[in-house]
């Protein structure tokens, strides 16, 4: 089955300078997750964390190792298969208690199965059993014979042979665990190998489709974009053909002036938006690329809407210099009105003065 998580933990990861011994070198430029996994065939635990592309973790616990906390939110360990040594800063002071908790209990699960380990080993070879209670009989008959029986007598020629079966079984203990050691480091080698890649192929199929969406987005908004300009522009017509109209005119002036103040919000809205897609997007060049065209778009979006406005002020100046000659044009017709109600009073007058004549 492999190796299965089961404990994890966020944490700034950091490294002893191996030159001075005493400084640390951050091993991450930020918080990243740190997992105790663990090998059921091989009853083996480890503490993995993977920073970008390579495991800035690889550490196998063993029985010897300790977790020391330093402070109230830092704690380090040593390794020294990797000869170094690990430091982790918490964000709080319970994951640094959960994370010490959780190395002392698999600590002390390492630390049993090494001890089945060896009793299994032991129980295989049966010549080990044998030869530790022989050692020990002729040690005690050496101790209590005479020491001149012992030259080149019985006791000394069994305790040469159990000496030499005692070296030659710890000699093949040591070269068993050398080999199993050998291959456990390149099955984790290459078991580390594996983790990186599937983290960087899921960092990338993430990221691929977070700018997928994002182009997306830019396109729909592109579009609505034009179509609001296409609106714009053909109210514009209309208010230019209704300019002879004063009422008709100031109606679509309003209707106008409301849809340019919906698209400045809209601008704004959309503006915001894309600042907070530009803040998660990845450094992918093809969606800088597409990025600086969807701008450019809407840099040309925005050079229409000023030339629709410039035509919107000179629509209203012109509606405001025709009310102009219109008011003037009332006056002189009420001026004009003024004088023929004067002159037809004097006409009046001189019809009665002409009347009266006529009768005298």
């Amino acid at each position: 089955m492999g190796e299965q998580p089961i404990f994890s933990a966020r944490a700034h990861v950091f490294q002893i300078d191996p030159a001075t011994k005493r400084n640390w070198l951050p091993a991450s430029k930020h918080a990243v997750t740190v997992s105790f996994f663990y090998d059921a065939s091989r009853s083996v635990y480890r503490i993995i964390s993977v920073g970008g592309t390579k495991a800035i973790i690889n550490s196998t616990i063993t029985p010897n190792m300790t977790f020391t906390k330093t402070s109230q939110k830092f704690g380090q360990w040593a390794d020294s298969r990797a000869n170094t040594v690990y430091g982790l800063g918490f964000s709080t002071e319970q994951q640094l208690q959960q994370f010490a908790e959780q190395f002392k209990e698999v600590k002390e699960t390492a630390r049993l199965a090494r001890e089945k380990s060896q009793e299994r080993f032991e129980l295989a070879n049966p010549a080990l059993n044998i030869a530790a209670p022989e050692l020990s009989q002729e040690l005690s008959e050496d101790r209590h014979s005479p020491p001149l029986l012992a030259v080149n007598g019985p006791g000394e020629e069994k305790l040469f042979r159990s000496t030499s079966a005692e070296v030659e079984l710890t000699a093949e203990k040591e070269r068993v665990k050398k080999m199993l050691s050998e291959g456990s480091m390149c099955e984790i080698n290459l078991e580390a190998e594996l983790f990186t890649l599937q983290d960087s192929n899921s960092k990338l199929v993430e990221a691929l489709q977070e700018a997928n969406s994002s182009v997306e987005q830019w396109k729909k908004q592109l579009a609505e974009y034009q179509e609001e300009t296409d609106r714009l522009r053909d109210q514009v017509a209309e208010l230019e053909a209704q300019l002879g109209h004063p009422a008709a005119g100031q109606t679509a002036r309003e209707e106008l002036t409301r849809s340019l103040e919906e698209l400045e919000a809209l601008l704004s809205t959309k503006d915001q938006e894309i600042h907070n897609l530009q803040s998660k997007k990845t450094d992918v060049g093809e969606l800088e690329k597409e990025r600086e065209e969807a701008m450019q778009r809407l840099q040309d979006l925005e050079r229409r809407n000023c030339d629709l406005e410039d035509r919107v002020q000179s629509a209203e100046k012109t509606l405001a210099s025709n009310r102009e000659e219109q008011d003037q044009a009332e006056v002189e017709v009420r001026h004009i009105i003024d004088v023929l109600d004067v002159k037809i009073g004097d006409l009046k007058d001189l019809r009665q003065s002409l009347a009266k004549l006529i009768d005298k």
